[in-house]
């Protein structure tokens, strides 16, 4: 996927994501949708990655061009890797992002964490 579709593929999952309570966020070096401090899903070259939850995940599994997320190597249970194929119309896409919503929305929100204090020389 070229940088300009993965342009087009962020501002179409925006789009789909009406919530006041969303943040766009650049994380694993793609661009993320947080809602109430949790990842929603995450738009990048490589296609999306879904936050759909333990419950709906052998479902999500059972989709066409949909994987475990395994970052590094390493499972994310509940997150779901879909292929770019898998998105490639509108509803697709709003199907993925629908599902996430259905877990992503009833979580509580995350507390913000206290940004650390810089350490540095002391001055005299």
């Amino acid at each position: 996927m070229s940088d300009l579709m993965e342009t087009v593929l962020i501002e179409r999952t925006r789009s789909l994501i009406p919530d006041e309570n969303v943040e766009q966020k650049r994380m694993f070096g793609s661009t993320c949708f947080m809602v109430n401090g949790n990842m929603l899903v995450c738009a990048s070259k490589r296609g999306l990655m879904t936050r759909v939850g333990a419950k709906q995940e052998s479902e999500a599994l059972s989709r066409p061009h949909a994987s475990p997320c395994e970052p590094a190597g390493r499972p994310m249970p509940g997150f779901i890797r879909i292929e770019p194929e898998g998105i490639e119309t509108d509803e697709d896409l709003k199907s993925w992002v629908d599902m996430a919503r259905t877990y992503v929305c009833a979580l509580p929100p995350k507390q913000a964490k206290p940004k650390k204090a810089k350490t540095g020389k002391a001055t005299r």
